[in-house]
């Protein structure tokens, strides 16, 4: 862990213990740290240095919108490769809100994200993405983990395990 100090002008600092406590960070270095994170995360988001990512994708939608409800389900379906999971709520007598978990290259994620929120009648799209780095994992015949063997008769075991990048 490396220090530094921060120097502030009374009246931000007083504006930052303000969403310190609002936030319920145990600390003003916490609460730095999730800062400087989501602006590197925001500054780092276009794809040229933030190569893979996980994200959460919401938007509200009215669903009497003629075969909206349809298209977006045929562009999830199209991309199954990025959706991980969609969740489906009832706001009102109209309204529709969605979460879809998504993961992968991250321009393919934002396009995916800019082309469901570019659909008519979807409203207050928006997009939590956090880059994470890549990590293969290759498990041999006949190797074990704590208490579990690999797969069935030794065969060999590959999976991928993706780890925040800030």
């Amino acid at each position: 862990m490396e220090r530094f100090t921060v120097s502030l002008e009374e009246k931000l600092a007083t504006e930052f213990d303000g969403l310190i406590a609002k936030r319920g960070y145990a600390s003003r270095s916490e609460a730095f740290r999730d800062l400087l994170r989501a602006e590197l995360e925001r500054t780092t988001s276009d794809g040229t240095k933030a190569r893979h990512c996980v994200a959460a994708l919401s938007y509200v939608y009215n669903h009497h919108q003629r075969d909206l409800a349809e298209r977006l389900t045929l562009l999830q379906h199209a991309h199954h490769d990025l959706v991980i999971s969609s969740m489906h709520a009832h706001l009102d007598h109209e309204h529709c809100l969605e979460t879809v978990l998504l993961r992968g290259a991250t321009a393919a994620v934002q396009r995916f994200a800019d082309g469901i929120c570019a659909e008519t009648g979807v409203h207050h799209g928006k997009l939590n993405l956090i880059s994470v780095d890549v990590h293969q994992q290759h498990r041999g015949a006949g190797a074990t983990t704590r208490k579990r063997k690999s797969s069935a008769h030794g065969a060999s075991t590959h999976h991928v395990h993706l780890k925040p990048s800030h």
